[in-house]
């Protein structure tokens, strides 16, 4: 009899705490679900936007190697209105360019290259976007933009890329001391296992006396 009784002053407590916090554990409860779910389809949704992004840009890659410019317009225009935040956008935008560039189409080239600096994720991208542009300016020969591009913040893995570019365009300019030092300086921050670039950075240098 008497555990009985304690059973239920146990039951009785029990209730008591229930009354008094069952609807705060309840809430925390549905919060904790509401989280979980909302966590798992926040990655369903990254999944599913990857997934079609990469379907368009293989579609893209195919029309650029086919040379089918309205496909390759087509899946570039969609993955940069519906999939702006995604790599593949970034990655879309760079291979437009360059076919763009291999075409004499300057416009369309730099339009592009600059909507990679604007929209990227990805800094990495934004810094290659921002060298291919210098280039495309200093084909063109506005030298001045060019430097001005190359004067942003880049990551020191392009360091050495950037000051050789510096070089061209003060070579344009007919700056062949600064070209030199720009030069010197693309040589010093050179990774040492890519002799194709150092041995081109060279060559510009030896033209120049140096």
């Amino acid at each position: 009899m008497a555990l009985d009784l304690e059973e239920q002053e146990k039951l009785e407590a029990l209730k008591a705490w229930w009354q008094q916090y069952g609807n705060l554990v309840l809430l925390v409860v549905v919060a904790a679900a509401l989280a979980i779910a909302g966590t798992q389809g926040w990655r369903y949704y990254q999944r599913t936007q990857a997934l079609q992004a990469s379907t368009l840009y293989d579609a893209l890659a195919r029309a650029v190697e086919a040379g089918d410019a309205k496909a390759m317009r087509d899946a570039g225009g969609a993955l940069a209105e519906s999939y702006p935040r995604t790599l593949y956008a970034s990655m879309g935008a760079l291979v437009s360019a360059r076919h763009y560039f291999d075409r004499r189409d300057l416009k369309n080239a730099k339009a592009q290259l600059q909507w990679v600096i604007e929209r990227s994720p990805s800094e990495e991208f934004r810094d290659l976007a921002r060298l291919r542009l210098a280039a495309v300016l200093i084909d063109e020969a506005a030298y001045d933009e060019a430097l001005k591009v190359l004067e942003a913040k880049f990551a020191e893995a392009f360091a050495a890329q950037v000051a050789a570019l510096k070089g061209d365009v003060l070579v344009a300019k007919n700056q062949a001391a600064q070209a030199k030092a720009a030069y010197q300086l693309a040589l010093d921050k050179a990774d040492k296992r890519n002799s194709a670039f150092r041995d081109s950075v060279r060559m510009r240098l030896e033209a120049l006396g140096g």
